[in-house]
């Protein structure tokens, strides 16, 4: 893994990347290296407010390695660190330190990886498929992602134009709660289940399982694969919490 450092940059620009969802895109400081699906902790600076939870939270990159800067969405909610961020206009001076993190893609490319996130939990997912696609990278990633509908969809057209041009990436979206929809979607509905991992997946043996979002739905994705009998150290797990 790559060592953990300390160090200011500076926010770049912000952007509205679905329903109640914000990226926010910091420059990357030089000397800055992680592997895909790594995190940082990022504290803002002397903020205009603040509150009990403090000026500290922990994010998945949602950048793959190769790009030039360092991005980091999140669900927008009612805290003064969510605040202060939404508000922030580029050239915010934050700190961050990192990478931390093993929620990285396996290296036997053999063994196909099979990701399953929930909402804002596509964030690591994110940065390892895109660097999967540059790398040109021999496993075979099949990534289940589940919201309500599209318009809370984070990246998902990112996601479609990826699996476009790398064959062995396959994204299977599903949504949850179609009726509350304004857009047209012909693809899966309903939650991950144990049958659409079937329907989708060669084998139920042999992948390695990561599993990102909110602790319910981790532990509910546990427990289908536990029923498939997916062997426990083939699955890997990042809970997102309080966003």
């Amino acid at each position: 893994m790559t060592a953990a450092t300390s160090m200011h940059t500076t926010l770049q620009k912000s952007e509205l990347v679905a329903e109640g969802t914000m990226a926010f895109h910091f420059a990357k400081p030089s000397g800055f290296e992680y592997r895909a699906g790594q995190s940082i902790d990022l504290t803002l600076l002397n903020p205009p407010e603040a509150d009990a939870e403090g000026n500290i939270r922990a994010f998945s990159l949602a950048s793959a390695p190769f790009d030039q800067d360092l991005m980091i969405a999140t669900r927008m909610r009612d805290s003064a660190f969510k605040r202060v961020l939404g508000k922030a206009s580029p050239g915010l001076e934050v700190k961050i330190e990192g990478p931390s993190g093993s929620f990285v893609l396996h290296r036997k490319a053999e063994r196909p990886a099979v990701l399953l996130a929930g909402g804002i939990g596509i964030t690591p997912f994110l940065s390892i498929v895109r660097q999967a696609a540059h790398e040109k990278a021999a496993h075979q990633i099949y990534l289940f992602y589940s919201n309500r509908h599209p318009e809370d969809s984070p990246f998902l057209e990112v996601l479609s134009e990826t699996a476009k041009q790398n064959p062995r990436f396959h994204l299977i979206a599903t949504m949850t709660k179609m009726e509350n929809s304004q857009r047209k979607w012909t693809g899966e509905t309903g939650l991950i289940t144990g049958e659409l991992l079937l329907k989708h997946l060669p084998a139920i043996e042999g992948p390695i399982f990561y599993l990102a979002g909110p602790p319910a739905m981790v532990a509910a994705l546990r427990s289908i694969l536990a029923e498939a009998q997916v062997d426990e150290d083939d699955i890997r797990t990042e809970e997102f919490s309080g966003y």
